[in-house]
């Protein structure tokens, strides 16, 4: 890492107030992605396997380190269920069931009730949801959340991290309410969305909080389906090597998601000629 890019990236600090991370990248001349200049790491070996664990976990979601483990072993890999539970813990995904977590919820945070059922998604910002899924690099890894617009599909924003600490979600939150202020969002119980930082920002803008009751697999089947556009669509084609070259492809693969790709179910309009009316 050049020395100067070093310097500017110890001055900055976690995000607080209105002081985002973008914004303070943007104070200082510095490109957000660099301040995670370092994918996580993993062994080469395990790495392979994640990937394979990631591209199989699109096709299956009811998968379970059981048959994860088989499906593993069928494809000529010595590995014992330990280590598929570990990475697959790592990765933050599980068999739906019924829903595939990034993340453990905390057992002490405010239950938020399901606010979905049975309700007509009629306008954009109606109802956004959010969540978080694994990013494999060619040399490590890296998480990525997004907020979605049910109705239009359009990615309000995203933001990547090299830990699920809870800091790239607030900070992807606080950027898309300075954009558009949505009625209701809706995500699974994982930490970094109970923490209270996260919560008590929706609950100060006035957004009702939505999330996802256990034994409910679909509840946020948008994004699910976003995961695998982004994947097949754009990381596993590219096979990045760094996380400045992830950062610069995904805000370019967002653009076209959102302004160029139509969708069959928007009649096939983009996400932006429904969203931007």
């Amino acid at each position: 890492m050049p020395p100067e890019v070093a310097a500017k990236r110890a001055l900055i600090e976690p995000p607080h107030g209105s002081m985002s991370l973008r914004h303070q990248c943007d104070l200082l001349g510095l490109h957000r992605s660099t301040y995670y200049y370092e994918p996580a790491r993993e062994s080469a070996e395990n790495l392979a396997l994640m990937r394979l664990i990631d591209a199989q976990y699109l096709k299956t979601p009811f998968y379970g380190w059981r048959r994860m483990t088989e499906y593993l072993r069928r494809e000529g890999h010595s590995v014992n269920h330990k280590r598929v539970q570990r990475l697959m813990q790592l990765m933050g995904v599980q068999a739906v069931y019924p829903k595939p977590k990034t993340t453990v919820a905390s057992p002490d945070h405010k239950v938020y009730p399901y606010l979905l059922r049975d309700l007509a998604i009629t306008r954009p910002n109606q109802v956004w949801s959010a969540d978080i899924t694994y990013v494999p690099l060619l040399s490590g890894f890296m998480y990525l959340v997004a907020i979605i617009d049910w109705f239009s599909r359009y990615v309000v924003n995203w933001q990547l991290s090299n830990t699920l600490d809870g800091r790239f979600c607030l900070e992807a939150l606080q950027e898309a309410l300075e954009a558009a202020r949505p009625e209701i969002i809706n995500t699974d119980q994982g930490v970094q969305f109970t923490a209270l930082p996260f919560t008590t920002c929706l609950e100060q803008a006035g957004v009702r909080i939505s999330m996802d009751g256990r034994g409910r697999a679909l509840d946020n089947i948008f994004i699910e389906r976003l995961w695998r556009s982004v994947k097949y669509e754009d990381v596993y084609l590219k096979d990045y090597a760094s996380v400045p070259d992830l950062d610069t492809g995904l805000e370019t693969y967002f653009r076209f998601y959102n302004h160029e790709r139509p969708h069959q179910s928007l009649g096939y309009r983009t996400p932006a000629e429904v969203h931007l009316v």
